[in-house]
């Protein structure tokens, strides 16, 4: 039973009453606790993070603006220092004040301030801005969009694609931005503050971005490939004296007359298929073959960029986007121009744009369109928390959440016309419909059709160098920004082992991924990607996101969350906001996990078609890192102490400290 407190002491039953020795407006430790006056409230300000008073009569009493509170602190609250994962159950031993004064483990709350101090940030708003746009903004954009568009009736796709962007992706992007600036936490520890019982989507996102790093590397690696064989008079998949070419290449750019039969092959698909990946080498998955070491050599060079890039943080990192960010805007441009004056370009966009309202009443569209949305923007993998978690506090992230979503969106739409000029181009040199070449979906667009086109235009050496260089920077940023996830999350869960240590901590992660991408690299590695690609992220990161939304939104309180936003940018955010992260959004993403479940899609890649078992295995692959979520929750009950009943109370208690007029701030310490 709990005793109300006279003033502003919090003193546990089993002890003494002693003399305080507080001051008014100061704040005093008594009993191994440090009491906080109301009136003298710490605020952690943006300009050098300075820690000053504030006014306690707006009943902002003991909250730190950073997102640090009494009860939410990262440190054990025992008052002993005992470790992490020490508790303090003062529902039980504490006497409290109704008016939500909030209490901290004196040397400990000093060393978090201390931390914060000492917490990196962007150099500048643009190094921020240009990190998520990059982030954003990848190799999806170019090969994913524009073939899905044109799927799904051209022109009459943007109307579920703007819809799903509006009460779908972009509220969401907006919700981790807001997330990881006002806790300033990566994706594991910011669930402390949150509800702790869920922090086991930190841990399942963690290992969504080590499968993502193990493949998305790879398709790089081809794409340096690309780039090196570029640097020739004549392009190798020009012709079809190679070596690799077999009796059905067929060039119909040729000067010679030449027919296009059904077993024509291009050279541009000899290349890609049996000089680059070799596939033709294996048997499937049940046979993977040796490695490529040319494409191992790539990769390594790849890993190498990325570890001198991110090594030292987001100040090296926020240099490199300047280049790997803005770079891809000078391609797609010049692009876009060159595509727009090549015969046949009109075809290609009138494929691309011509709209097919029937489509609008399958459902399939619909689904695409969020799915299309969700994977482009981003969120669920712990980049948007990480990043956002270096911004000063009162940086505008609503205004951020804003351009780059938009930013991100305009570019997926612009690429399109990029690719669909070139296909039109194509379709009218092969006397054929722009159906008929564009069949090619995923990487094979870009490294087939669009490597052959480019082939056959005048100053190709030219054009294929800036085309794969634009390719490679496209995936450096999302690599980044991937890593920094993991990166940011393990240091700010255990900084007393790694925060000294950043670049000895990334080194080893670009060795496990670089170990993980090998059977990548193997001469089936093709069909690893397409099902980690499928499998591995799609629907794991969807009901992680899905478990965030509803956390944030029903557990830790749409309220609090909007207080938070408040505190941050001086304004509350409006009904449609609290609408969609309340009902809309995880709606949209149970609607579109149960869709993907519902409906498993038919691997095909070339002539392989996969197996039964592989959907087992790929299935099997995406549950191990969602299964990190109810093993979490499991290992938390079993090692709390108390009955299921007093413990599940004390855990939901927590979740639902930030109804303040109910349940008192300071009388649940429990940390995960």
């Amino acid at each position: 039973m709990e005793k109300k407190a006279t003033g502003n002491e919090t003193e546990p039953l089993t002890s003494k009453k002693g003399v305080s020795d507080c001051n008014e407006g100061e704040d005093c430790k008594e009993n191994g606790l440090l009491v906080r006056n109301p009136k003298s409230a710490l605020r952690l300000v943006e300009d050098g993070n300075k820690v000053h008073p504030s006014q306690g009569e707006k009943g902002e009493a003991a909250q730190i603006s950073n997102g640090y509170s009494g009860v939410q602190s990262s440190v054990p609250c025992n008052g002993t220092g005992e470790g992490e994962d020490a508790q303090c159950t003062a529902p039980a031993a504490t006497t409290t004040t109704t008016t939500t004064t909030s209490t901290t483990c004196g040397a400990e709350g000093q060393q978090q301030l201390m931390e914060l101090e000492d917490r990196e940030t962007w150099s500048k708003k643009i190094d921020f801005l240009l990190s998520v746009i990059g982030y954003a903004v990848d190799l999806g954009n170019v090969w994913r969009f524009p073939y899905i568009c044109y799927q799904n009736g051209g022109g009459a796709f943007l109307i579920p694609y703007t819809i799903m962007a509006i009460f779908g992706g972009i509220p969401l992007f907006y919700m981790e931005l807001a997330l990881g600036q006002y806790h300033r936490n990566g994706c594991i520890s910011i669930w402390r503050k949150i509800c702790p019982i869920f922090k086991g989507i930190g841990f399942a996102i963690c290992i969504i971005d080590l499968y993502v790093a193990s493949y998305y590397n790879t398709i790089m690696a081809w794409a340096f490939y690309y780039l090196v064989s570029s640097f020739t008079a004549e392009l190798p998949w020009t012709s079809c004296t190679n070596a690799w070419n077999t009796g059905n290449c067929t060039n119909y750019f040729s000067k010679d007359n030449v027919s296009w039969s059904p077993h024509s092959i291009s050279p541009a698909e000899e290349f890609y298929t049996r000089q680059v990946l070799q596939v033709h080498r294996s048997n499937g998955l049940d046979d993977l073959g040796g490695i490529s070491w040319q494409l191992t050599l790539c990769l390594l060079l790849i890993f190498t960029i990325v570890y001198f890039s991110i090594w030292k943080g987001v100040k090296t990192s926020g240099k490199v986007v300047w280049v790997t960010a803005t770079f891809p805007y000078i391609i797609l441009f010049i692009l876009l121009v060159r595509g727009a004056t090549l015969p046949g370009a009109w075809r290609g966009v009138l494929y691309y744009l011509k709209p097919d309202w029937q489509k609008l009443l399958a459902t399939e569209v619909w689904v695409d369109a969020a799915a299309q949305i969700f994977f482009s923007l981003g969120p669920g993998f712990g980049v948007l928390l990480a990043y956002a978690s270096y911004n000063k506090f009162h940086n505008n992230c609503y205004q951020d959440a804003l351009v780059t979503s938009t930013v991100n969106c305009v570019t997926s739409f612009v690429s399109g016309f990029v690719i669909f000029t070139v296909l039109g181009y194509m379709a009218e040199m092969r006397n054929e419909d722009v159906s008929e070449v564009a069949k090619d979906t995923g990487p094979s667009l870009l490294f087939i059709t669009y490597a052959e086109a480019i082939a056959n235009m005048p100053a190709s050496t030219f054009f294929a160098i800036i085309f794969f260089l634009m390719l490679l920077t496209l995936g450096l940023d999302s690599t980044f920004a991937g890593l920094e996830g993991v990166i940011t999350g393990v240091l700010d869960e255990f900084p007393h082992v790694w925060s000294k240590r950043r670049e000895l901590f990334v080194l080893g992660l670009i060795i496990v991924c670089f170990l993980g991408s090998l059977a990548t690299l193997t001469f089936g590695g093709a069909y690893v990607v397409k099902l980690f690609e499928e499998y591995a992220t799609g629907p794991a990161v969807l009901t992680v996101v899905f478990l965030e939304a509803v956390a944030v939104a029903w557990f830790y309180g749409i309220t609090q969350f909007c207080n938070d936003v408040k505190e941050m940018l001086g304004f509350t955010p409006g009904w449609y906001w609290r609408v969609c992260w309340v009902a809309v959004s995880p709606i949209f993403l149970l609607f579109v996990t149960c869709s993907f479940l519902s409906n498993p899609p038919e691997l095909r890649l070339f002539e392989y078609n996969y197996p039964y078992w592989t959907t087992v295995v790929g299935y099997c692959i995406g549950t191990s890192s969602v299964i990190c979520i109810p093993i979490y929750m499991v290992y938390r009950l079993i090692i709390t102490p108390g009955t299921l009943k007093e413990v599940s109370t004390m855990l939901c208690c927590f979740c639902l400290t930030v109804r303040k007029e109910a349940i008192p701030r300071n009388i649940t310490c429990i940390f995960f």
